[in-house]
């Protein structure tokens, strides 16, 4: 996945992408080529209604990717779908069946000038997903962080600062984009921010959550990065080791060294939180026992509220509230990508609900 991003940021062509939001009727309106299935093979009304209610009532969350290709006749160019064909036929049914639902006026798009060559294609529709793939927290961190360099590295060059081939060779992420930044200095002009990199690759993730991503991954050793992503350590923990290791750099590693050795990674959270709490200095065996001590209260706690009441033994909350939930706040991020702007008293109370949730989320984590 590295070695794909670091060339996704060398590409000319991918480094102009814009988003627009192109007509679904008419001159400009993007066409579609087979994408690996039948004709009709998921495509009919009946099959793609779910997505259609979604767009409907939403608004489409993910912007389909286009190839502009100029024919260089002087004509409109012609937008070509490089990924989104499910999108694009639902978009296409709406327009023409629901006219008056404004989410089908205009489909949204990352608009790439053409032509592609296959490898840059694959490269751009790999990048373009990286919110929807299962990357693990480390995973995701260096590929931002590389994106990041790209959109940096553009700005410096186009700035006139003179960027030497040693730092384009330098391997790490983080060390590359430090070296970058020493370059730029106090130009202002040439920063990279989060917002931009991140509209740049379309990704439904705020700011702050890549900033926090990034921060547990370039305040941890690589090698304890890759062994968190082997043992799925979310990124919840990750922050919890990261803290500790700030002041207690050596009871941290001990900690994450005697979880890995013994398997116990679902006791990592507790003993992190075991050993940041103490008044002294707990061992990373001291730790793990106070860890297993709290684990066994939380399941006979759990055992006992389930033998008191039965009938919440299989409660979960209806993934139908879920996807509600999920969907309102993915159209509220979209609006605020697109420049939209909270309110202070809005801001403010999505700020603690947001916080209220996390640790409602968290609660009873166990990796």
């Amino acid at each position: 996945m590295t070695e794909v991003v670091q060339q996704f940021g060398l590409s000319p062509r991918l480094r102009q992408r814009r988003f627009a939001l192109l007509p679904l009727r008419g001159e400009g309106t993007p066409f579609t080529e087979v994408q690996g299935r039948l004709p009709g093979d998921t495509t009919t009304p009946a099959d793609l209604a779910d997505l259609i209610s979604s767009i409907a009532s939403v608004g489409v969350l993910q912007p389909v990717l286009v190839e502009e290709i100029d024919p260089g006749d002087g004509t409109h160019p012609a937008m070509k779908l490089a990924a989104g064909e499910r999108r694009l036929r639902a978009c296409r049914w709406g327009a023409v069946s629901r006219p008056d639902n404004p989410h089908f006026e205009a489909l949204p798009a990352v608009v790439c000038p053409g032509p592609l060559s296959d490898e840059e294609r694959r490269i751009w529709q790999l990048v373009e997903n990286l919110a929807r793939e299962s990357l693990r927290p480390g995973e995701l961190a260096a590929a931002l962080v590389l994106d990041r360099c790209a959109v940096l590295l553009g700005k410096l060059l186009s700035g006139g600062h003179a960027v030497p081939a040693e730092v384009y060779a330098i391997d790490d992420p983080i060390a590359r984009f430090a070296a970058m930044e020493r370059i730029r200095g106090s130009d202002k002009r040439c920063a990279a921010p989060w917002a931009e990199v991140l509209t740049r690759l379309g990704l439904q993730l705020s700011p702050r959550k890549a900033r926090e991503l990034v921060r547990a991954f370039a305040e941890m050793p690589r090698e304890v990065a890759e062994e968190m992503d082997e043992a799925k350590v979310s990124l919840h923990t990750r922050i919890r080791f990261v803290e500790l290791r700030r002041g207690r750099e050596q009871a941290a590693q001990d900690i994450w060294a005697a979880v890995k050795n013994t398997g116990r990674t679902r006791l990592l959270p507790s003993a992190l939180a075991a050993a940041a709490a103490a008044a002294e200095n707990l061992s990373a065996e001291q730790a793990l026992v106070e860890a297993e001590r709290v684990q066994e209260q939380a399941d006979s706690a759990r055992a006992e509220k389930l033998r008191s009441n039965p009938e919440t033994e299989h409660r979960a909350v209806d993934s139908r509230l879920v996807e509600r939930g999920l969907a309102v706040l993915r159209q509220l991020l979209l609006a605020l990508v697109q420049g939209a702007e909270l309110g202070d008293h809005d801001r403010g109370s999505l700020a603690l609900l947001l916080d209220q949730l996390g640790d409602a989320v968290h609660k009873g984590e166990s990796g």
